[in-house]
């Protein structure tokens, strides 16, 4: 058994059944908590521990022995590899099934219809927003308690090895990769690499006897998904359907049944296909599967259909990559709306591929004809026309020519914030 400074990982799981709350964030704390101190590049928790106690934590566990006041401070060698040995330690007192899902794009919001119509017959536990690395798997593990039924845990990376490493804390029992495509190529180089990370969950569930749940029209998954044991969804598959409607929002028709969503865009088929496929597997029944599919609407800055006084957005400034650019600029173009208007921000994380990447938004949108207005950097770097190098150049032009009767995508990588333009629309 692994030692920590004061005591084995044991003692402190004891500590954390009496007080089963972990926080990060002094301003987030629940009654009977405990503390982690966590460090970044621009902050050490530690320096937060005694407030973190005065606020009502009931331990804080910290790796700075210049911090230890008294018995309340649990000094550790490393707080981050604690909070992840912890939930290591948790996991294998779970006996519930845990289902992990990665994927370029759609992990999000799979996981939330997968979470909303199991938890329409089960006590389901999932991840929160999208906390899916090395502190938010760890974190959503630990929130898992005897209550629950069944998990869904998101599994985010930026780099290989980092599914496996999340693997061996979440330790699934089934898997699921949405789709594989170009995201963070500054950290994988190449597609091959995102094929090799990702690939990472479907290697652990077949070392582990576990079950995958497979898009059966996706020509990467089912080739590197070879001799595990699988359930297939999608047009084809065990469980298949097709799209009924995709204006204004998106419908499919399962066994004759049509499942209406607040969902845009043709891509959204397959999350909505996953869901019903996974709902069908653990015997949640159809109208169930229907309620629960229908009354999903995504929030965060996700796909979100905002009603302006002047116009109808449709902004998804969550984040932005090659493929999910490329998926909702193909489904944007196909709406009937009139005045369609593109916004569109810099992808990050693209590394030596970001001109040729951005370069082929341009195209496509040349291609499509849509009115578009491009903000960032790269963006500028390619395109001279309705152009402009950030937020703030962009909305002086709006003060001086507002758009109004008009349908408006908004799309762009999160460090854009380009919902900051929503009350200029």
């Amino acid at each position: 058994m692994e030692f920590f400074f004061h005591m084995k990982i044991s003692e402190l799981y004891k500590i954390f059944i009496a007080h089963p709350n972990i926080t990060t964030d002094t301003r987030n704390i629940k009654e009977n908590s405990i503390f982690i101190a966590l460090k970044g590049t621009r902050f050490n928790g530690n320096q937060y521990a005694e407030k973190a106690l005065k606020n009502g934590c009931k331990y804080a566990i910290i790796d700075d022995k210049d911090y230890q006041r008294n018995s309340k401070y649990i000094l550790v060698k490393d707080s981050l590899e604690c909070l992840q040995n912890l939930a290591k330690y948790h996991r294998k007192k779970i006996t519930i099934p845990i289902i992990a899902i990665t994927g370029t794009n759609g992990k999000t919001t799979s996981k939330e219809l997968i979470s909303c119509t199991l938890a329409s017959k089960f006590k389901t536990a999932a991840t929160q927003g999208n906390l899916n690395n090395h502190i938010g798997v760890p974190l959503t593990v630990l929130t898992i308690t005897k209550k629950h039924e069944i998990a869904i845990i998101e599994m985010g990376a930026n780099h290989e090895k980092e599914i496996s490493f999340l693997c061996e804390i979440a330790q699934p029992n089934y898997g699921i990769i949405t789709n594989i495509g170009k995201a963070h190529l500054e950290g994988f180089k190449n597609l091959e690499g995102i094929k090799r990370a990702k690939k990472e969950l479907y290697d652990y569930i077949y070392n582990n006897n576990g079950k995958i749940f497979i898009n059966q029209d996706d020509l990467i998954l089912n080739k590197i998904s070879e001799n595990i044991n699988s359930i297939s969804y999608g047009r084809s598959g065990e469980i298949n359907g097709s799209i009924k409607n995709r204006f204004p929002y998106l419908s499919v028709l399962y066994n004759d049944i049509e499942i209406t969503t607040k969902l845009i865009g043709n891509y959204q088929f397959y999350n909505v296909m996953l869901a019903i496929c996974i709902a069908k597997y653990f015997n949640v029944g159809i109208k169930d599967i229907k309620l629960e599919i229908s009354k999903y609407k995504p929030d965060n800055n996700r796909s979100q259909i905002i009603e302006t006084s002047s116009n109808t957005l449709i902004l998804d400034a969550y984040n932005a990559n090659p493929s999910s650019m490329k998926e909702m600029l193909e489904s944007f173009n196909l709406m009937r709306n009139k005045n369609k208007i593109c916004i569109l921000g810099d992808m990050g994380e693209l590394g030596e591929f970001s001109k040729k990447e951005h370069l082929k938004i341009v195209e496509l949108i040349k291609k499509f004809k849509i009115k578009t207005f491009f903000i960032g950097k790269e963006f500028m770097n390619i395109e001279n026309v309705n152009t402009y190098f950030n937020i703030d150049e962009f909305k002086k032009y709006l003060d001086k020519n507002p758009i109004k009767k008009s349908t408006i995508l908004v799309k762009g990588s999160r460090s854009m914030t380009l919902e900051r333009l929503t009350a200029k629309l």
